[in-house]
């Protein structure tokens, strides 16, 4: 197998841009932390990082 192409990275970026900047603006209003947004890119990880964001208290719904 050869190495991953420049297209391939040029899709990688884009998804990175158009998926995770979004992510991580919606997380950090709900008072957590933007780096929350890496474990929703690696695979098994991320069903894990949903179940524990779900279930976990939001400190910016929790002032009032």
């Amino acid at each position: 197998m050869d190495a991953f192409s420049i297209w391939h990275w040029l899709v990688v970026v884009l998804f990175v841009i158009l998926y995770g900047i979004p992510m991580a603006r919606i997380i950090r209003r709900t008072g957590h932390s933007r780096f929350w947004v890496i474990a929703f890119f690696l695979p098994l990880v991320n069903l894990v990082a949903l179940w524990v964001f779900a279930f976990a208290r939001w400190p910016a719904t929790d002032q009032s």
